[in-house]
């Protein structure tokens, strides 16, 4: 006797093949089979006029301390999401030193572990709602080495790579860097190529958010491409965007890079996610030179008028397109000020904070205030979101934070505004095409060999969705806003989303290479 059967659902496998109108059944943990005549179940779940699906896979999100939140949080549940992969961007929450670990002004929460271990174990056993594995940050690898100095000290890259491949040890899945952010950004090519061959050793997968997204684009893809090809390692381009009105059309050079890395050897895929704003620290609009030494030393040079002064020399300087951080992206009036320590700002565009400053000293003297504020910033243009979704070497994912406080809507609504208002209503792609850029795309990419697809055998993370009525109706004024059509989640063939609700159970776990 099967332990549950979904019955008369569209079944879709994960791999783009056309659905089959079929029951699913589920024992142990896997998929057991899947067509008509089954047999007798324990318990059975309706799908009748509903899709099911490989529960979709995340391969961008900062939920790295989700599982320390004293709620169990079903957000991603909500949308289907039944595995994220943690530590982007560079940053995660181990490995750690005491002595630097403050230096940064972006970081992924308050908590933190000396070995990337602790934090696997610790994330296990406060007990995740969804299924998390995790990439080590080469941020914080180079945080716990060298703190925020631009040149490495004598060792400094041999203990990265130690820490990395105790990382890797410990059930990491691969290394991600954000060359946009400090202290990543002072990163050379050898230094990367290193770490990333540790990487490659235990199989993983480099996932960048690569040093332009913007102006400099072209050459930073060309260096994740290089470090790639160097390394000999798989290669995820993380939240692949053109970013700022300079570059708007530049979708084209992204995807033309991507395919012609590949047809050159090179395992390259990339995400995205379905908005055309971004997320990010104001910090990050800086040059990274603000913030060599940490964020005191940082607010130092930003109070002195000859340095600030200098700062925006460089930071507008056309002549150089990456290593100036963000500022050139965004017009005062694209920069709404998320989190604040000052609530009168909060929630404000630039522009509407002025009062009377030149936009350069507005920002620097709003991260002197708060030197780990936070800002969505509405850079991009929909043709250029388009066209790169709709490419077969690109998956969706969220780049979404934790579920509370001002947010984006993409931690809330990726999955089902991609495949309700991108898929059945702009019809981007197919559905079957869709399903596949949501679950085995970036199982494949991530090695997680087992899940992504739906088929005997398979790990049973499913989800049931209503095709007619998924969707996300937040936006940046209201977005924790609940998604609509799942309707069924299951981890591991428990039910954990029946009819829409959460049942309240922290049913995920911390997945690890080698490890059921």
């Amino acid at each position: 006797m099967h332990e549950l059967i979904l019955t008369g659902g569209q079944v879709h496998d994960g791999f783009g093949n056309p659905p089959v109108t079929a029951d699913v059944a589920v024992s142990g943990g896997r998929v057991t089979a899947v067509g008509t005549g089954l047999g007798p179940a324990r318990r059975t779940l309706d799908a009748d006029g509903l899709v099911v699906a490989p529960g979709f896979l995340d391969p961008h999100s900062h939920s790295d301390a989700v599982p320390f939140l004293p709620e169990a949080q079903p957000f991603k549940l909500y949308q289907g999401v039944t595995t994220e992969i943690v530590g982007n961007c560079g940053f995660t929450m181990a490995p750690t030193d005491p002595a630097t670990a403050g230096l940064a002004p972006i970081s992924i929460g308050a908590r933190t572990f000396a070995t990337f271990g602790d934090y696997l174990d610790a994330a296990e056993a406060a007990g995740p709602s969804n299924h998390l594995a995790a990439l080590v940050g080469h941020n914080t690898l180079r945080l716990a080495a060298a703190g925020m100095a631009r040149e490495l000290p004598p060792g400094a890259l041999e203990r990265m790579c130690a820490l990395a491949e105790e990382a890797f040890e410990a059930g990491a899945v691969g290394l991600s860097s954000g060359l946009e952010y400090v202290p990543g950004a002072y990163a050379g090519r050898a230094e990367l190529i290193a770490l990333a061959r540790v990487a490659r050793r235990h199989g993983g997968v480099y996932a960048t958010h690569s040093r332009s997204e913007s102006e400099g684009l072209a050459g930073a893809l060309d260096e994740a491409i290089d470090v790639a090809r160097a390394a000999g390692i798989r290669l995820q381009v993380s939240h692949c965007k053109a970013s700022g009105r300079a570059v708007h059309g530049g979708s084209a050079l992204i995807l033309g890079k991507l395919a012609a890395a590949r047809r050159q050897g090179v395992d390259v895929r990339g995400d995205l996610y379905p908005y055309q704003a971004f997320c990010t620290g104001l910090a990050a609009m800086l040059p990274p030179e603000a913030c060599e030494g940490g964020v005191e030393a940082m607010r130092a040079r930003l109070a002195e008028p000859a340095t600030r002064a200098a700062l925006r020399a460089t930071a507008e300087d056309p002549a150089n397109g990456t290593s100036v951080g963000l500022w050139r992206e965004v017009h005062p009036e694209d920069v709404q000020i998320l989190e604040h320590t000052d609530p009168a700002v909060a929630g404000l565009r630039l522009a509407q904070v002025l009062d009377g400053r030149e936009p350069w000293d507005a920002l620097c003297d709003l991260l002197i205030a708060d030197p780990h504020a936070y800002a969505v910033c509405h850079t991009m243009h929909e043709d250029d979101v388009l066209a790169i979704m709709a490419d077969p070497l690109i998956a969706i994912g969220s780049d979404s934070g934790e579920p509370y406080g001002p947010n984006h809507p993409r931690t809330f609504g990726t999955f089902p505004r991609f495949l309700g208002r991108y898929v059945r209503e702009r019809k981007v792609t197919g559905l079957a095409e869709a399903i596949r850029k949501v679950t085995s795309a970036t199982a494949t990419q991530f090695g997680l060999t087992d899940r992504g697809w739906l088929g005997p055998g398979a790990t049973a993370d499913l989800v049931a969705f209503d095709p007619n009525t998924i969707g996300h109706a937040g936006g940046y004024d209201n977005p924790s806003v609940r998604p609509t059509g799942v309707v069924h989640v299951l981890l591991e063939g428990e039910p954990v989303l029946t009819g829409g609700e959460f049942g309240g159970l922290r049913r995920g776990r911390v997945i690890r290479p080698g490890r059921r």
